[in-house]
Parts: structure tokens; sequence; C-alpha cells
């Protein structure tokens, strides 16, 4: 009996698949991706590789961005029940009323979002490109959703532009307090802390750097620096230990856990490229639209 591993290489070529894995899901499932990376990264991939089946190791708005950037691929999700809290939480009458009243205002819609609210987006952004994408923007007004944090985190460097905060989170990052940073920081007085801008403002504050998962791992390497306090979801250690072999990380706090994120185990994976199941489907209309802010950030952060 082949090994779970074996079977998938086999069924990836077989069906001319790739498997994209976000920093968060499971080490084993980082270990058999074919790309790993952080939101912005796998956007360009999904829609560089020439693969004919996209396997998304992640959660749903991940699929669905791979679906509305490749029309014509088949995009599978591992488990269809891997969702992001924070995707969901602005309001597109909101949004729709934000516009009305000010037809100068831009919606910059963070990628962590549903497709219905990149619809109704004027363009998308990563953590890795927002202060970038927010810079590149001609309009003064900015209405920034659904992450307040991330928002919050642009606003400071970006402050001849007014922004305009949605409501929204992350459950794991909006979770963290100063008060675990610096009780962290007690425990490894040498660490440097390393945070992700979905965290709250005091939190960053404290950080020796603030950035997307991706500019977490390129910090950490390029660092003399031999601990490190991390303050984003645990998945994110895999990478960091394997190319710092010679350096410690510590989580802020032991619950820096996305449970969603988790859902995506081997054999699912295996399971889903086998059957060509949790094929993911988005509404032409929908698409079409959300695909227009999801090229204007490609643009925008070249």
């Amino acid at each position: 009996m082949s090994s779970l591993r074996e079977e998938i290489e086999i069924l990836k070529k077989e069906k001319q698949a790739v498997i994209l894995a976000h920093y968060y899901v499971p080490d084993e499932v980082q270990e058999i991706a074919d790309y790993t990376g952080d939101s912005f990264y796998l956007s360009k991939v999904a829609k560089e590789t020439d693969a004919k089946i996209l396997v998304f190791a992640g959660v749903s708005f991940m699929g669905e961005s791979a679906k509305i950037l490749n029309p014509e691929k088949k995009v599978l999700l591992p488990d269809p029940t891997a969702d992001c809290a924070m995707a969901h939480m602005a309001d597109v009458e909101k949004i729709k009323a934000m516009k009305e009243s000010d037809p100068e205002l831009a919606v910059v819609c963070y990628i962590n979002s549903t497709a219905e609210l990149k619809r109704y987006s004027d363009v998308c952004v990563t953590s890795a490109n927002a202060v970038k994408v927010v810079k590149a923007l001609p309009n003064r007004r900015i209405y920034f959703i659904p992450d307040q944090h991330l928002g919050s985190f642009v606003a400071a460097q970006v402050p001849e532009k007014e922004i305009i905060l949605g409501d929204g989170y992350c459950p794991v990052h909006h979770q963290m307090t100063a008060e675990e940073v610096l009780s962290a920081k007690e425990a490894h007085p040498d660490a440097l802390v390393f945070v992700h801008p979905e965290c709250p403002k005091e939190v960053v504050d404290l950080a020796d750097y603030a950035g997307s998962t991706s500019g977490i791992i390129k910090a950490a390497a390029e660092s003399d620096a031999g601990e490190f306090l991390i303050g984003t979801e645990t998945g994110v250690m895999y990478e960091l230990k394997k190319q710092n072999p010679d350096k410690k990380f510590y989580p802020i706090q032991k619950e820096q856990c996305c449970h969603d994120m988790k859902k995506v185990t081997l054999e699912k994976i295996r399971d889903c490229l086998r059957d060509e199941s949790n094929e993911v489907q988005v509404d032409a209309e929908v698409s079409e639209k959300a695909k227009h802010a999801m090229e204007q950030m490609l643009k925008l952060a070249k």
C-alpha cells in the first residue's frame, strides 16, 4: 500500500494539478505543497501556473480568489467548511452607501474577504502589499475593509490619505494583547518581537518588526538575532524553523491557532484530488467584478 504522499504525487501527475498551501496549514501539508506562501504570493502563482487543477490548501476565500483569477481552471478545496470569520465582516449595503455619499472614495478590500465583498471594491490588497497599493491610488479618501487593524497599520504609514476603517478582525490576531507581549519578553528577554499587522495597534507598537507572514519569514532570515517572539498563526513556525534551524522561535501566546486552517489534511487533499471534489464555483457576474479588484492589486503591487 503506497503512502499518502505517494498517492498524492501520483494523482498530481495524472491530473496535471498543483497544490498551493498557505503558511498557516499543518506542517505536513506545507511539506508536500508545490507552492507555499502568503495570500499575495499564492494569488500570483494561481494566475501564473499552467496546471489544469489547483488544489488550494487554505480557507474558502483563497479558493474563491484563485477561481476568480483562473475561471478556466478547476479549483478544489480539500475542506470546503474551512472558512475565515473576518472574510464576512463587512456589509455590502454600507459599502454602497459610502460610495454613494462620496463618488471619489476608493473601497480597498483586504484579500481576506468573500467574492461578494470584492465585487463592490475598487482594489484588493494583502498584508504584504497594502501600504504600496494604497499609496499608489489616486484617491485621497479610502474605505478600508474588513480588517480594522491592517487598516490602522496602513493609515499610520500613509498619513497623507484619509482612511476610514472597517470594524472586522481576525479572531486569532485580535485576541493578542500588549500585556502578553510584555510577559513573553520577560520570559525571553533576548528575543525580537515580530508580529502580523492584523494584531491590535498596541501589539504592533511593541514589535521590532510588523509585516505579512512572508515579511516575517524574510526579516527573521535576514536578522542577526538568535531568538524571536512570533505574533501570528503558529503554522508559520514550520517555514521559520526550516529556513533558520539555528534560531529559536516562540509564540507570544498559546492560542495562536486558526482551527479552520488546520482542517486541511493530507487525507482530504488526496480525496479531493482523486475525486475532483469540492470544486469552487463563483457566480460569473460576481467573479467578473471581483476580478477587476484583484487584477488592480496585481498591477499596482508590481
